[in-house]
């Protein structure tokens, strides 16, 4: 899977499908997207290849308090992907919507939904969960296998 900025500058390619794509309702998302949530696809940072441009970091906080690390387009200032203080640098949390085919990855969860806007309306087919949630109790048995081979990385 191919993505961009909305220049141009910044190309990348996802050498692996997402390890599980986090529909946030948070408000930090809400205040941050401008818009109803943000759709995030986790994968290993490894498996984020950049094609073209380098990707600008900024320090921004979040809800937990630890902050979390944005890759920007430094020309259009676009949000690529984050770090989050939790993850690390291991898992890049890449913006669905800077994906070539943004289709490709529909959310394996809703979540923080206690703060989800009153007509954004969830059918049921996806899990939703007021909060955050256990892993272990959604991840599909690769991606936990992904998940612990990053850990062992250290």
């Amino acid at each position: 899977m191919n993505g961009r900025c909305t220049c141009g500058d910044i190309r990348y390619r996802l050498t692996k499908p997402p390890v599980f794509v986090h529909a946030c309702h948070c408000t930090w998302c809400q205040r941050e997207t401008g818009s109803a949530f943000a759709l995030n696809a986790m994968i290993e940072a490894e498996c984020v290849d950049l094609l073209a441009g380098r990707p600008e970091e900024q320090v921004l906080p979040s809800n937990s308090g630890r902050g979390q690390i944005v890759l920007r387009c430094p020309s259009c200032r676009v949000a690529l992907w984050s770090h989050y203080a939790g993850a690390g640098r291991k898992v890049a949390f890449v913006r669905v919507g800077t994906l070539e085919e943004p289709g490709r990855c529909p959310p394996d969860i809703h979540i923080f939904t206690s703060t989800k806007l009153p007509w954004v309306v969830l059918d049921g087919r996806v899990p939703v969960s007021l909060e955050y949630y256990d892993w272990r109790d959604h991840w599909p048995a690769e991606s936990i296998a992904r998940r612990q081979a990053m850990s062992a990385k250290g």
